[in-house]
């Protein structure tokens, strides 16, 4: 019997998972990251094509709003979003500008500057990548298989080994989730850090799910909360 459509889709999202979970650890890294970045008053600035800019923005959303529990909002920018300065900046400048000149316009020394792209071989996103890092961004990447043009021009970089693109772009979201609950994780304690107040006793780590079950360890990856 002919493999259905949907056989075929999930038989490529499951190849994809094993090497996927190697990830784990760099999403625990940058959710420390960018919560402390966030604390300290630094923003996020996103920007993708297609959809990966609805990625994107549904990124953003999670930190302005919230993704599980209720807590402060958290600065971040859909680039792609403003479109009145995405259709300014093409007419005045090229399609190539459009993220870059907002980098330039937005982003400061110590923000965060994620790009998305499954090809990672989007013109405008590598134009943006050199403008973040000329302008002290830290600058990372989610993408598809390494290596590609966008992951070497960032920072560091989230590839997902997949050839499928509806594939790479499912992880991006399942990335975007797990990083949100990174954050989240460590928001109070970065909080806490800025305030010049002292913490709570860890509390044991759970478990952070998003699509994909990744099981912290015991060790630095405990949660911690601020005193009120």
């Amino acid at each position: 019997m002919a493999t259905s459509l949907l056989d075929a889709h999930l038989a490529n999202l499951a190849a994809a998972l094993l090497p996927y979970r190697e990830c784990e650890r760099l999403l625990s890294r940058w959710g420390e990251t960018l919560a402390r970045r966030l604390a300290g008053g630094g923003r996020l600035l996103v920007a993708g094509n297609g959809g990966s800019a609805a990625e994107a923005q549904h990124l953003t959303a999670e930190l302005v709003g919230k993704l599980r529990d209720d807590r402060q909002p958290l600065s971040a920018i859909a680039l792609h979003a403003e479109s009145s300065a995405v259709t300014a900046i093409a007419n005045d400048y090229g399609y190539d500008e459009v993220f870059a000149r907002q980098v330039r316009a937005h982003g400061r020394d110590g923000d965060i500057l994620l790009l998305l792209s499954t090809s990672g071989a989007s013109r405008n996103l590598l134009t943006a990548a050199r403008a973040g890092r000329e302008a002290g961004l830290l600058c990372w990447a989610f993408t598809g298989p390494a290596p590609n043009p966008l992951a070497e021009a960032c920072h560091e970089a989230l590839a997902v080994a997949s050839p499928d693109s509806q594939v790479v772009q499912e992880l991006h979201l399942v990335s975007s989730h797990v990083l949100c609950e990174y954050v989240d994780q460590e928001l109070p304690a970065a909080l806490a850090a800025v305030a010049g107040a002292p913490v709570d006793e860890p509390i044991p780590p759970g478990r952070v799910r998003a699509g994909v079950e990744v099981v912290l360890d015991g060790g630095a990856g405990q949660q911690v909360q601020a005193r009120g």
